[in-house]
């Protein structure tokens, strides 16, 4: 078991188009297989996808393990998990990482469940143990209160999902060249259990990890009725609008506006953060945002720990004198910002 060797990050791919986590993910594989020592390996499988297997390489991988079906043309978790046990039986990895996306990790738990491994679900920090060689997921735990740190000690390979945005792809590097290893799944499609007899897209439902500019406002607004201020400040800046986990709880805004641990996580370039205390379980959500404004009556507010601007002052008094601001400052230009 503990022979185990090398660094793999399941590569999800959708259409041909490789997945953003997956590119995050070869980024912070990269660092654990540097310090290991390893090469790090991405995980392809699909029809007709090899010619992505160079990418892969462009973005950090060492190899690049390609399985290619007719059964694997839309992702069903039977063929996929047949096809990743498949090469972890036969090459046994120490580390293996997945987005956590919903087929992510339908994925991840079935082959866990298989190879009689562990799992660390919705992981936002990766480190490694050299000595021991032991993968270090952590992850908000306790309502978001505290954070974490979940080791396999005894099983093989330790393997963990990764929330996408919480990790940074490298630099795409077309001088880079690795090694390309190809295997067949012997399974036919009359094998299958499961069908395929239609996909439809979601055209309708614009994502808040899409947006340039997102306006959250948590319990600190008082009620719903004031939470209308955050719906005017994101209109007018056109904006995404989110809410903390108790925002969503209590009926202000639909579950796809959370942002946070349990909900979306976002990057965007500027973050208003209106009354939001800034627990952990909000703060893997938007950390990594490029600008964060906090604005907070809590001098001591954790959020200002990780915003880049703070104003300290209730949120009821400061947004419409904000708003006001902003509508002036349109009005002199001739119109409204529509970047979101």
């Amino acid at each position: 078991m503990l022979d185990n060797r090398g660094v793999w990050v399941y590569v999800e791919q959708n259409e041909g188009v490789i997945e953003g986590v997956s590119l995050e993910l070869l980024g912070a594989g990269r660092k654990l297989a540097d310090k290991l020592e390893v090469p790090l390996a991405g995980i392809l499988l699909g029809d007709n996808v090899r010619e992505l297997a160079e990418e892969i390489i462009f973005y950090g991988a060492d190899e690049v393990y390609v399985v290619e079906s007719p059964v694997l043309k839309q992702y069903r978790t039977e063929s996929y998990m047949k096809g990743v046990i498949l090469l972890a039986e036969k090459y046994k990895p120490e580390i293996f990482l997945y987005g956590a996306t919903p087929n992510g990790k339908d994925v991840a738990s079935a082959v866990a469940t298989d190879l009689s491994t562990g799992l660390t679900a919705d992981t936002t920090m990766l480190d490694v143990e050299v000595e021991k060689r032991l993968l270090e997921a952590s992850r908000p735990a306790f309502g978001g209160n505290i954070m974490a740190t979940i080791l396999c000690k005894k099983h093989r390979p330790q393997m963990a999902t990764v929330r996408p945005k919480v990790m940074k792809a490298l630099e795409r590097d077309t001088a880079r060249t690795g090694r390309v290893i190809e295997e067949s799944l012997e399974i036919r499609e009359e094998d299958m259990r499961t069908k395929v007899l239609e996909i439809v897209k979601d055209v309708t439902k614009k994502s808040l990890a899409d947006a340039h500019i997102i306006v959250c406002g948590g319990k600190g607004m008082g009620d719903e009725r004031n939470f209308g201020l955050i719906h005017e400040l994101a209109g007018l800046l056109g904006a995404g609008v989110g809410g903390t986990r108790d925002v969503v709880e209590a009926g202000w805004l639909s579950h796809d506006h959370q942002i946070g641990q349990t909900g979306e996580t976002v990057t965007p370039k500027i973050y208003f953060a209106i009354g939001i205390s800034g627990a952990i379980q909000h703060l893997v959500g938007m950390k990594n945002s490029e600008i964060i404004i906090a604005i907070n009556k809590d001098p001591n507010a954790p959020i200002f720990g990780v915003s880049t601007y703070g104003i300290v002052g209730d949120a009821l008094e400061v947004l419409p004198i904000l708003i006001k601001q902003f509508k002036e400052a349109f009005h002199e230009k001739g119109g409204e910002v529509t970047h979101a």
